[in-house]
């Protein structure tokens, strides 16, 4: 325990709320007490250092341990190692989300007008659907606008390649 800001003992913590004191992530204003809190968990370990050796007097401050009793400060390893690993996770969280939306974009413009139809259709259904359509599959059969068929060959033929 050589590191000054494990020595920091408080006698008598304060009882008022830090979200309710006037002030910034780094100072606030307590109006119980009427000092100033310093929030050391927002100073890198060198500031929190010089402030404490530089202050005289009563100082009021908003400490956080770990388990072992080590002060948190902002440039703390461990505390960054985990920033570090939520960064990583929420960066590849969008990624595959990106990925997934862009795949899901490229799988529709391939198949582009194509549409496949199951079912006989009547001549009035046909060709009211190729003009919304200009290729459908209708029955194995690939249709076009003109008079042409072109036959697909049969998927349990394709299967054996």
């Amino acid at each position: 325990m050589n590191d000054p800001l494990d020595k920091i003992r408080i006698a008598a913590p304060c009882g008022s709320v830090w979200d309710e004191m006037y002030g910034n992530e780094r100072k606030r204003f307590c109006f119980e007490c009427r000092l100033n809190v310093y929030n050391i968990s927002n100073m890198t370990k060198t500031e929190a250092e010089t402030f404490l050796l530089n202050s005289e007097g009563r100082v009021c401050l908003r400490v956080f341990r770990r388990k072992d009793g080590t002060v948190i400060t902002k440039d703390c390893p461990k505390g960054l190692e985990r920033l570090k690993k939520k960064v990583s996770r929420l960066a590849g969280s969008c990624l595959a989300l990106i990925a997934g939306i862009l795949g899901g974009i490229g799988f529709e413009k391939a198949l582009g007008n194509v549409t496949f139809v199951s079912g006989p259709k009547t001549a009035g259904e046909v060709d009211e659907h190729r003009k919304a359509n200009p290729f459908t599959i209708t029955d194995g059969i690939l249709e076009n606008l003109g008079d042409i068929k072109l036959s697909i060959p049969d998927r349990k033929m394709i299967n054996r390649f």
